[in-house]
């Protein structure tokens, strides 16, 4: 009785509605972004990375999304007995860590309303913060949204291909930006199509997909598969 109590309460928010708004952010922040700069100070100029319109204005827009989306994971407490809250804590931690060390500016920014003077430092931290955040939410899905309890319905196996695809994507997205980032000075002939903010788009979206299967928006089981 208690227990359904608690789910009628419209007080609380439900696992399902905490995951797919993660997901939702994730996927539509760097929509959100571009379709922002551009309306509010008619800028079509697309930045290099995400994490480049910090200094365009639509900064606090990416600013607030992170610190939305690290409330979320950090409030978020899974399965009793499971241990992905911790992971989730852990890369709620990481994704402020990518909202409050921003990288360095671009000089050619044009879009740019704000500077801050260049830090190696603050630059590595906002890497190593970006890069944990996605290796975390990588294993999160490929080993806990995985897990099942008793038996695995048709819904939960074809869930389970799209969570470790997700994970894999995720991997190989994270993967590819950091050997941009080590091998991009000589491959300048790419620079114009902004590979790196396609490539965090493609790791945000793997993320942010995972986490709305997880939140039952589609291949939910069905009342009689469940039991």
């Amino acid at each position: 009785m208690a227990t359904e109590q608690i789910k009628e309460d419209p007080r609380l928010i439900s696992f399902n509605t905490l995951r797919k708004t993660i997901g939702w952010l994730g996927i539509l922040l760097p929509l959100a972004l571009l379709f922002g700069n551009y309306i509010c100070t008619d800028c079509c100029c697309m930045q290099d990375s995400i994490s480049h319109y910090y200094y365009t204005i639509v900064g606090g827009l990416f600013v607030g999304t992170l610190c939305a989306v690290a409330m979320f994971l950090i409030a978020y407490k899974g399965y009793p007995g499971d241990k992905d809250n911790i992971l989730t804590t852990l890369a709620g931690i990481f994704a402020l860590g990518i909202a409050f060390f921003p990288t360095n500016d671009n000089s050619s920014n044009r879009c740019a309303i704000s500077h801050l003077p260049d830090s190696d430092i603050r630059r590595a931290v906002h890497f190593i913060c970006a890069t944990i955040f996605f290796l975390l939410l990588a294993g999160i899905s490929f080993y806990f949204f995985t897990k099942s309890k008793g038996r695995a319905t048709e819904q939960k196996k074809m869930r389970n291909t799209i969570y470790r695809t997700c994970a894999i994507l995720i991997v190989v997205f994270v993967a590819a930006i950091a050997l941009y980032a080590i091998f991009g000075k000589h491959l300048h002939s790419i620079d114009k199509y902004h590979p790196i903010f396609w490539l965090e788009w493609g790791a945000l979206l793997s993320f942010g997909t995972s986490w709305l299967v997880k939140g039952e928006l589609v291949l939910k089981d069905k009342p009689e598969d469940v039991g």
